[in-house]
């Protein structure tokens, strides 16, 4: 299996992970031999990239099959959950949470960092795909910052429900397509006191579940908002939630700004730790997830191109490559495996687009 930027993708390839709806339907089937009408539609609806099989990497697992499950019923119900929130049906929310809850136990128990992410995003399901991400990123970041089970599933909560103040401001200014007015902008910043303002009446939600909520948009340094936090004013939660919020957030094309590579992403964590994100948190995030995914095309120092295929643990930025075709040439080759650990003179240099 390999990730493959829309643009590389050719006719008569094979589909290797399932294109959901926002509501946890296939949209497209793994399996499916993709043609240019396939691959036109899917440029239309906002993907950038897709997972393709290939017998070269086919030892590449990239999705846990029960997490998969789990994923998709999380999707199924989104819309059912924020409407049983914003309702405070109290029997219904505890009803809706109980996958939410499912998600976070498997993670604990089983979970596996590298197959949980990188959810393919369309314009259609991306409001569902991020929360569910940032949900999925935050229990990961969780569990490496020591949190305990019923502080996870807390977080889990706060995560999944991190934008729902976003049902308080208006389709025209959430979905508008140019840029925002100065008053449309003070508007959307707004989201995170509105969500407190759903969230506190449902008894059943817990309080550092909201504190996520209200608190994911404030920085260490005071530069965040609604309340211009800094530092240990802003809870664990909050912090958590907001690494992976921005993490998560800034892969896809907003009208403002174009979207990041992952690599660009995760230089953005870094780059911001001890002013935006804290410290510590960010040191868990660097040992806890890789800068470049599984199935990845990554250009070396030495201009030889390759797949990434296993991560090395601590070391985010030297995972193991396999070169499977002649880098001027395009051909294949006999493919062979080139450990960045064991090779330290050389340095992924960009992502193959």
């Amino acid at each position: 299996m390999r990730l493959e930027f829309i643009d590389r993708v050719k006719d008569n390839e094979v589909l290797g992970k399932n294109i959901l709806t926002n509501d946890g339907k296939i949209l497209l089937k793994e399996g499916v031999r993709l043609n240019r009408t396939y691959i036109k539609k899917l440029k239309e609806l906002g993907v950038f990239y897709i997972y393709i099989e290939d017998d070269r990497l086919e030892d590449v697992e990239i999705e846990d099959n029960k997490l998969l499950e789990l994923k998709q019923a999380v999707m199924k119900n989104m819309s059912t959950i924020l409407k049983n929130v914003y309702s405070c049906n109290k029997i219904k929310v505890s009803e809706s949470l109980e996958i939410v809850e499912d998600l976070v136990d498997y993670i604990i128990n089983m979970g596996d960092v590298n197959k949980s992410l990188y959810d393919i995003q369309t314009y259609d399901n991306y409001t569902f795909v991020h929360s569910l991400d940032t949900c999925i990123m935050s229990c990961f970041l969780g569990i490496s910052s020591g949190l305990s089970g019923k502080e996870l599933n807390e977080l889990a909560i706060g995560a999944i429900l991190h934008d729902i103040g976003k049902i308080k401001i208006s389709n025209k200014i959430i979905n508008k397509k140019g840029s925002l007015t100065n008053e449309e902008f003070k508007e959307i910043k707004k989201h995170p006191l509105y969500g407190k303002e759903i969230l506190i009446k449902n008894v059943n939600i817990p309080y550092n579940a909201i504190k996520a909520v209200v608190q994911h948009h404030e920085r260490v340094d005071g530069k965040g908002y609604p309340f211009n936090l800094k530092g240990n004013e802003i809870s664990k939660f909050g912090k958590i939630v907001c690494i992976c919020d921005v993490y998560d957030a800034v892969g896809s094309d907003r009208v403002y700004r174009k979207k990041f590579s992952p690599n660009e992403a995760y230089e953005l964590i870094l780059a911001g730790s001890s002013q935006a994100f804290d410290e510590n948190f960010v040191k868990n995030f660097k040992s806890t997830f890789s800068v470049y995914p599984l199935g990845t095309c990554v250009k070396l120092s030495n201009s030889i191109e390759g797949y990434v295929v296993k991560q090395n643990k601590n070391f985010p930025d030297r995972p193991v490559i396999r070169v499977i075709y002649d880098s001027e040439t395009k051909l294949p080759i006999q493919f062979y495996e080139i450990d960045l650990l064991k090779n330290n003179n050389l340095v992924i240099e960009s992502m193959v687009f």
